[in-house]
């Protein structure tokens, strides 16, 4: 007797009898004809190549003047170009005002970026409550704050603090109190100017996240009986804490290697050098002093300051069963 055939006829190769019952078992995958593991990496070698030119060469670079014995006399040519080896950072780490500049530089980043992060969480929160045409008006001041050049909004700042012709000292009646004359006062107006230009960022990308909160998780926990602040505290900060983690090594890396405002707003340094930051600091040595070899050591200090605060934070996160 011969095999069925036709439309109900059983496919063979799928059909295999255990205890007298028929099982179909799936095929198995098999991966595309002409395709293999490489294929992903040809499709991002463009921007491997173009991240190598603009990110891995001058690093590179960065890392061996660095190395050398590296002045005006080696770039005219006059002297032959030297190594020293890891001279030119026992150099720097032996100077006590390196040292100083490194502290300054620590502590007002954590001001910026604690500043930044809770005045655009704030503003953030307040996107959520208000109508429509406010949450409007407040996002186009916040993008123009952003999109305004650092170099444009510390001159403005500094013309609003200005000691004679400034609006705030009259409005405060301070006379012709100077901002910029003493140390802390000086670093206060660039926080102000930094905190300015950068809250846009991290305003947008945690309303954003916000948004993407279910409603009913809100609701629920609001009829469970938390206050506003429990909410806030308990559910969206653990569900918002990838984003958060986004914007404070942002916030890190840009607030760290700030270099535009307090050199513009403080004259390229202050008073003695009393508002140097490291980069600054860096600019210094490399072209007012022509110590191409020490600006580049301090440039690869702070790169590996933040790689180094990078991966802590984000080890410190998966310590903690979070994902990234």
């Amino acid at each position: 007797m011969t095999a069925p055939t036709g439309v109900g006829a059983p496919d063979r190769s799928r059909v295999r009898v255990v205890g007298g019952l028929s099982r179909s078992s799936p095929r198995p995958y098999r991966r595309p004809r002409g395709r293999s593991q490489k294929t992903p990496w040809l499709y991002l070698a463009p921007a491997l190549v173009v991240l190598g030119g603009l990110l891995v060469y001058p690093i590179y670079q960065l890392g061996l003047i660095s190395f050398l014995e590296y002045t005006q006399a080696q770039v005219s040519g006059g002297e032959p170009t030297t190594f020293r080896g890891f001279g030119n950072y026992s150099e720097l780490f032996s100077d006590a005002q390196f040292w100083q500049v490194l502290l300054a530089t620590v502590v007002f980043a954590a001001a910026c970026v604690v500043s930044t992060l809770a005045v655009g969480c704030a503003l953030a929160v307040l996107l959520t409550r208000v109508r429509a045409v406010p949450r409007l008006a407040l996002m186009l001041a916040a993008l123009g704050a952003w999109a305004t050049p650092a170099i444009t909004g510390s001159t403005v700042w500094l013309f609003l603090f200005d000691a004679d012709f400034g609006p705030v000292n009259r409005m405060l009646g301070l006379g012709d109190h100077s901002w910029t004359y003493g140390r802390f006062s000086a670093f206060f107006l660039v926080l102000l100017e930094v905190v300015w230009c950068s809250f846009p960022f991290v305003m947008v990308t945690v309303y954003a996240g916000i948004r993407s909160v279910p409603s009913e998780v809100l609701e629920a926990a609001e009829l469970d009986g938390a206050s506003q602040w429990r909410v806030c505290r308990s559910v969206l900060a653990p569900m918002l804490r990838p984003i958060l983690v986004v914007v404070t090594i942002q916030s890190v890396i840009w607030d760290f290697k700030v270099f535009t405002q307090i050199y513009v707003m403080t004259n390229g340094g202050g008073i003695a050098g009393q508002n140097l930051v490291l980069n600054v600091y860096a600019y210094q040595k490399a072209f007012a002093s022509s110590q191409y070899s020490l600006g580049s050591a301090i440039g690869v200090v702070m790169l590996l300051i933040l790689l180094a605060v990078t991966l802590v934070y984000l080890r410190l996160l998966r310590r903690q069963g979070e994902e990234l």
